[in-house]
């Protein structure tokens, strides 16, 4: 998650990571626009409003990504991420099938 961390929207992306964890436990990575890596994310991947929440495969290839000014439902986002419960599973049924 992109966002600028002495900003009006500072506390709206706390709350949503801390309850993103606290209901799906998983992890939402934080990252400050005032750093050079945040900044040069932002600007690989084209975010322009903040806060952005954005889905990178472990290729590099954006997955889907979600701009200011209205957050997805977490859902919506956990929809995205890696399960590692769930790739296990099909991988035991593909495995299971040959």
């Amino acid at each position: 998650m992109l966002y600028h961390p002495r900003s009006e929207h500072a506390g709206i992306v706390e709350d949503y990571v801390h309850d993103f964890e606290r209901f799906k436990g998983k992890q939402l990575e934080k990252l400050s626009l005032e750093t050079v890596e945040g900044a040069e994310l932002a600007k690989l991947y084209d975010a322009v409003r903040y806060p952005a929440i954005l889905i990178i495969g472990p290729d590099g290839i954006l997955q889907k990504m979600w701009q200011a000014p209205t957050m997805p439902l977490m859902d919506e986002v956990d929809a995205y991420l890696p399960s590692f419960a769930r790739d296990l599973t099909r991988a035991r049924l593909l495995s299971a099938g040959r």
